[in-house]
């Protein structure tokens, strides 16, 4: 059974708190499908990450820096978001437009770089994406009941409608962001009395507390990711009072219900909910599984194929199957490619250079291609990296990639193994190692290339990007983890006499990648430059 990793700087048997409630009701259910150790954040070592299939990350302000930085490298996490952990306030709602400005965003890697981060409302999802973009939001729009909990709230609101519900009631806490003193006061200067204040230490007496009055008042100094308080007293046939901008539940269109209506909504979201948490993690499971085509490119560097084949044979994820395309030349004649133990050749008996490698991946019948220039050998977690960030980041990948500065190809700057890079990052184009989405290369041959001597990077990002709306990035190149960079020697292997980019052959090769560039422009590329990234 697979071990998941579920972080928190409490559990509910030490904090009865809402996000504590909530963790221990999804912990309930993922135990039936997985084995979950439950650890509190301030003491996770390295080797508890090292042994985790999956991590899911809850309240985390205890969770070591170090400790952060190896969850975001080296595994797959997602973020169960409580509390506004990516701003230093822990609220949004103080910025003007919850525009949070960027020397207050904190975490911004962490949250960017997780498998998903679920939000418990629309207000909060909102918040997330606009001030870190890259990050993938999911809202569940609920918190997490137990389904006995959730008929329990029914049962009490079936008793208490056939009575007088009389008086007004506010939550006792002790905690000041729950603001009991601000609830008072608004209903003393409103006539709302008497006020009773309401706890108790056992959650389903509170809720029969709760049910018992007529209206509920709730004045949260912070804005509440959900506020599961709220929604039980409108389950509960409560009314409630409270300042909507504070309270995510507000945001959502089930808090304008009431009763059994909002009850059954709730659980058909909480249905959902754990449909969708098991859901991201058996999807980042499954990244392992063999659903790789790997083509590999052989004009005039056969005696790297072997070296190639071995890399790809060796990779964390397996491919399903390893193909070389041979483009004709004199150098390859004498090779023999029987000798490599892939699973297809294919020689042309003609030059197609870059883009027949692209015509006969069509062929493949995997869902992802990987393709790979002739001088270019990828380190073994390579694809587990391209895997990793497909999953975030729906675009074509690759090793190499070049942000344009200018509306040609000269001057542009260089993303990718030869730069390094610790994050994702979206380029206008890649090359040298491609990682992609096989239905994708039906974009290529929507428009005939501008020219077939060169550029099929180039083309093959630019008509993406028009007809398919997809994007282009570059995988994590971090300095210290040569495993994950899509080429370990280009340095050495690519820079010989036989490189198309060779210095004897520069005013030509980039010529042509400019006027490239400049077609595909005029043809309605949006560079990033332009796109403001």
């Amino acid at each position: 059974m697979k071990k998941i990793l579920f972080i928190s700087d409490f559990f509910y048997d030490e904090v009865l708190g809402g996000a504590e409630l909530n963790d221990k009701i999804l912990i309930n259910f993922l135990s039936q499908s997985f084995n979950i150790e439950n650890i509190k954040s301030i003491k996770v070592q390295n080797t508890d990450v090292d042994r985790a299939d999956f991590i899911i990350v809850s309240n985390f302000v205890q969770l070591s820096h170090t400790m952060v930085q190896k969850i975001q490298r080296e595994a797959r996490y997602l973020i169960y978001e409580h509390d506004h952990k990516y701003v230093d306030t822990r609220d949004p709602s103080t910025f003007v437009g919850y525009k949070i400005p960027e020397k207050n965003i904190t975490n911004k890697n962490f949250y960017s770089n997780a498998r998903a981060v679920v939000v418990l409302s629309s207000i909060c999802a909102e918040i997330l994406k606009n001030n870190i973009p890259n990050t993938n939001v999911i809202n569940i729009g609920c918190s997490l009941w137990d389904s006995a909990d959730l008929d329990y709230i029914e049962d009490l609101f079936c008793k208490a409608s056939k009575q007088n519900r009389q008086g007004v009631c506010v939550l006792k806490s002790d905690n000041a962001i729950k603001n009991t003193t601000k609830a008072i006061e608004y209903c003393e200067a409103n006539g709302l009395t008497p006020v009773t204040p309401i706890r108790h230490p056992e959650y389903r007496e509170f809720l029969r507390i709760m049910s018992k009055f007529e209206t509920f008042v709730f004045i949260p100094k912070v804005l509440e990711t959900f506020s599961r308080v709220c929604a039980e007293a409108k389950m509960l046939g409560v009314h409630l009072i409270t300042n909507k901008n504070k309270v995510g539940f507000c945001s959502e269109d089930i808090s304008e219900l009431q009763g059994l209506d909002l009850i059954q909504q709730i659980k058909n979201r909480n249905k959902n909910a754990f449909k969708k948490f098991k859901s991201i993690i058996l999807s980042s499971l499954e990244c392992k599984k063999e659903n790789v085509t790997v083509i590999l490119n052989c004009y005039r560097r056969p005696e790297y194929l072997k070296e190639q084949v071995k890399a790809i044979r060796e990779q964390s994820v397996s491919p399903k199957q390893i193909w070389v395309w041979v483009n004709h030349h004199e150098d390859s004649e004498g090779f023999d490619f029987t000798s490599l133990g892939v699973d297809r050749v294919i020689k042309s008996n003609f030059n197609w250079k870059y883009f027949g490698r692209f015509s006969i991946a069509m062929l493949a019948q995997t869902e992802y291609v990987a393709m790979f220039d002739d001088d270019t050998i990828p380190g073994p977690k390579w694809f587990e990296n391209c895997l990793e960030t497909m999953y975030k980041f729906n675009g074509i990948l690759g090793g190499a990639g070049v942000k344009l500065r200018h509306s040609i190809y000269q001057g542009h700057n260089r993303v990718g193994w030869s730069s390094l890079n610790d994050d994702v990052e979206e380029v206008d184009l890649v090359g040298h190692a491609w990682f992609f989405k096989k239905e994708w290369l039906k974009y290529i041959w929507l428009e005939e290339p501008y020219t077939y001597e060169n550029g099929e990077d180039i083309h093959f990002s630019y008509c993406a990007q028009k007809y398919g709306n997809i994007r282009t990035f570059c995988p994590p190149h971090p300095r210290n983890r040569q495993e994950l960079h899509s080429s370990i020697k280009g340095y050495e292997y690519g820079v010989d006499e036989k490189a198309s980019s060779h210095v004897s052959r520069h005013e030509k090769f980039y010529l042509e990648r400019d006027s490239a560039v400049q077609h595909s422009i005029g043809n309605g590329w949006k560079t990033c430059k332009m796109r403001g990234i």
